[in-house]
C-alpha cells in the first residue's frame, strides 16, 4: 500500500511528517530518514488499531 505523506521542518529544525489520509497520523524526526521511519511506524499502527476497533 502506498500513501501520500508531507514532511515539512518546524523552527527548531525537526522534520514533522504527516499521513493526510489518516487523521491523526503525525510524526516526527530530528533527520529525514528517522522522521519517514517513524512516520511508517505510526501509519502501520494507526491501520492496526483501526482494524481492531473495526
Amino acid at each position: 500500500m502506498k500513501l501520500t505523506v508531507t514532511l515539512d521542518r518546524d523552527e527548531d529544525g525537526v522534520w514533522i511528517v504527516e499521513c493526510p489520509s489518516i487523521p491523526g497520523c503525525i510524526s516526527q524526526g530530528q533527520t529525514r530518514e528517522e522522521a519517514l521511519q517513524n512516520i511508517r511506524d505510526a501509519i502501520t499502527a494507526c491501520l492496526q488499531v483501526r482494524a481492531e476497533r473495526g
